[in-house]
């Protein structure tokens, strides 16, 4: 086992949680030991203050690399709250609002109903993923109306344009009336195309602009800044994790056929900006946005903003294999701390990453944790998260 970057304190010399470093790094070494994790980035922030930094175990099995931290990532779904604050921003400069009804900007964006009629799809519903849309990796078989399309995830190595994806998706029917139902989906690729014709400018410059830029991030966009430092992604398997092959399909879901990955997809300038599940980056500029956020906006967006995200948009609909959780913008948010088993306050915001990814912001305790993975799906669902989880509060 390789570790790095031991716990230490922040830049402003606020000292270690000396007891949360040696719960967590339990956890860490666990999950490495048992081979149930090749090597994973974890952050930890206490009301503002790093408390534990971690990089364990390799970032390169097969060289041997270690993990550091400042190794970057395929981000997959931790793309969704930093494109989503991207769509917030444009709300906040009044160029956008929420009840916009998409194809104001989007014109031929009008997928239809199973019965053909043409419902209006707000801002609203893609952000909150309740306008109808779905997933290809999420269905049945290869026979699926996504599959059948040529839709992308956005993680296989598809050659189309992201208007061309678009196109596609709004060629299939709608599961349900938006605004009735929840289903996770490619909304937010959708929203890529809909900041892009907001600004007038290619997703990823947009994303500079309105978000990547003013927070200095400067690892995050779509396309590997350093080739050398990304992590090599691996599939949990027995008796160790296997490297993810190229277009390699990983099931997900019960019943479901799976993502299909191309890691190549990194490398590759000319893939389309998957809004969804297409950025790179490191655990220290994804902590640094949701530590923005946390704080109430910074100068990113104003904290009434802030708030609409983080209420529950889905009202009392319960979300596929998520008890007590409910959906905002960007990320979920939890409703009912006792129905989902948590020890986390009510309102806290959750999401994660198929390569791996998972985090978390407790705003009534102040605290951010991200722990990016290189192996699927131990580091986004596996009993790994719940022992961070767990270790976080105390209760391991």
């Amino acid at each position: 086992m390789s570790v790095s970057s031991s716990t230490a304190s922040s830049p402003s010399q606020t000292p270690a949680d000396t007891a949360l470093a040696a719960r967590v790094d339990a956890v860490l070494f666990r999950a490495i030991e048992a081979q149930r994790l090749v090597g994973a980035v974890v952050l930890i922030a206490r009301d503002g203050q790093l408390v534990y930094r971690r990089a364990a175990g390799l970032a390169d099995r097969e060289s041997q690399t270690p993990m550091s931290e400042d190794t970057h990532f395929r981000l997959a779904s931790v793309s969704k709250p930093i494109v989503s604050t991207a769509a917030m921003v444009l709300v906040a400069q009044g160029k956008l609002s929420l009840e916009d009804d998409v194809t104001r900007w989007l014109p031929d964006f009008r997928p239809a109903l199973a019965d053909g009629t043409v419902p209006a799809i707000t801002v609203r519903h893609l952000l909150t993923h309740t306008a109808g849309l779905a997933y290809r990796f999420a269905e049945a078989d290869a026979n699926g109306p996504y599959a059948r399309a040529g839709i992308s995830d956005g993680l296989d190595g598809a050659t189309l344009t992201l208007a061309e994806n678009v196109r596609r998706i709004a060629s299939v029917p709608l599961l349900y009336a938006p605004g009735t139902d929840w289903r996770y989906s490619v909304a937010i690729d959708v929203t890529g195309a809909l900041i892009e014709a907001v600004s007038g400018k290619p997703l990823g410059n947009a994303l500079d602009e309105l978000v990547l830029g003013p927070l200095g991030t400067r690892s995050l966009g779509f396309v590997a800044k350093d080739p050398s430092r990304l992590a090599t992604p691996y599939v949990n398997d027995t008796p160790q994790p296997h490297r993810l092959a190229e277009n390699e399909t990983v099931p997900i879901l019960e019943g479901a056929v799976g993502v299909t990955y191309s890691p190549k997809r990194a490398f590759d300038a000319a893939a389309f900006p998957s809004g969804g599940a297409g950025m790179i980056g490191t655990a220290g500029d994804v902590l640094h946005l949701l530590e923005t956020l946390r704080a109430g906006g910074g100068e990113l967006l104003p904290a009434a903003l802030v708030e609409e995200m983080a209420r529950v948009q889905t009202g009392n609909t319960v979300l596929p294999d998520r008890p007590g959780l409910g959906f905002g913008i960007g990320f979920a948010v939890l409703r009912d701390p006792a129905a989902a088993a948590s020890p986390e306050s009510p309102g806290t915001w959750r999401w994660g990453g198929v390569y791996g990814h998972s985090w978390f912001v407790d705003r009534a305790r102040g605290l951010s944790v991200v722990s990016l993975s290189n192996t699927l799906y131990e580091g986004m669902n596996g009993q790994y998260t719940v022992d961070l989880r767990d270790a976080v509060y105390g209760a391991q």
